[in-house]
């Protein structure tokens, strides 16, 4: 992605200020949920070594899946990731779905976040969705106080999207734990959220959803410090 960055603009309801870590954890993230194509090694190898200076209830889940997919033939990492991502609408990687289900509001919700990665400088591929998970921690990354407001803006989604790769038993699940632990703990109205989304499917549902099963929540991971 070729992108240029300016000053974002401002948010009406801001996360906490990032901290250091943060950024190169959501950009090594967003490189794991990238499709494993043949320069996925590099991505392996960039990780283990970024894994080296985080938190480690960030670090620990990235190092469990660069294990996984390094013992993993390229060929079956490959499949795994279509039949998860493209193949199980429970699995589904794109967040406004799950504020929005496939509906018009969706795609106001891409229009505002197209916006705001103008606002910011990005202009996307053509081949790329805003709203794709791997897309907005790369935003984040760059773009740190704006795209932790985007991911706390989607922490019901994200939750959901984690507890149904841990109840699928994905290998991508743990880079879902550690998405999960750069971010505020669940809150009363983010529990509620997810609790909704699991029971209803997401908003206005019109393509059929795999149902959840009501959520067991995971425990939050908590970053006290330096591994």
């Amino acid at each position: 992605m070729r992108r240029k960055r300016k000053q974002p603009s401002g948010a009406a309801t801001r996360a906490a200020a990032p901290q250091s870590w943060q950024p190169p954890a959501w950009q090594t993230q967003s490189l794991l949920l990238g499709y494993p194509d043949d320069g996925f090694d590099e991505h392996l190898t960039l990780a283990r070594r970024v894994a080296d200076t985080l938190p480690g209830p960030v670090a620990a889940p990235l190092l469990r899946f660069t294990a996984h997919a390094r013992r993993t033939a390229p060929a079956d990492l490959a499949a795994a990731y279509v039949t998860t991502f493209d193949h199980r609408k429970r699995c589904c990687p794109y967040l406004t779905y799950y504020a929005h289900g496939d509906t018009r509001r969706r795609g106001m919700g891409l229009l505002r976040l197209k916006q705001t990665y103008a606002e910011a400088g990005w202009r996307l591929g053509d081949d790329e969705l805003p709203d794709h998970l791997a897309v907005v921690l790369e935003f984040a990354a760059a773009d740190p106080t704006t795209g932790a407001d985007l991911l706390t803006e989607h922490r019901a989604g994200l939750e959901l999207l984690r507890l149904a790769l841990t109840d699928d038993d994905s290998p991508w699940a743990p880079v879902l734990d550690s998405v999960s632990a750069t971010l505020p703990a669940l809150a009363g109205d983010d529990r509620e959220a997810v609790l909704r989304l699991a029971a209803q499917g997401p908003p206005e549902e019109q393509v059929g959803l795999d149902p959840y099963a009501s959520p067991v929540f995971l425990p939050d991971p908590v970053v006290g410090g330096p591994r």
